[in-house]
């Protein structure tokens, strides 16, 4: 989860992550939104697939970037479900439940 938060916390990567949230772009697509270094936008891609909040693709010459939507939906849900005192107790019962469960089974 930190290393998603820590990709957020970069401005130009969530508005890399804006972008691409209405569909896939090149390396050089998404460059063209930028006044940074390809080697700055090569860093930041980086980090953002590194916490698995976009994937890239190989086509011929180009590679291609997609948002993967179910890691920060999920990743945003864990932490909100962290802060939220309706679900603390129901995920400290629900690990109760797993722990009796695995003993039963051993």
């Amino acid at each position: 989860m930190d290393t998603v938060f820590e990709a957020l916390a970069s401005t130009a990567r969530r508005k890399i992550l804006a972008y691409l949230s209405e569909g896939e772009l090149s390396a050089g697509e998404i460059a063209e939104r930028f006044d940074f270094s390809k080697p700055a936008l090569s860093g930041h891609l980086r980090i953002l697939e590194q916490a698995g909040l976009v994937e890239r693709e190989k086509r011929g010459q180009f590679v291609y970037f997609r948002l993967v939507r179910d890691r920060l939906a999920n990743t945003v849900f864990a932490w909100v479900a962290e802060l939220c005192p309706v679900a603390g107790p129901i995920k400290r019962e629900r690990r109760a439940q797993v722990r009796k469960r695995s003993e039963r089974k051993s």
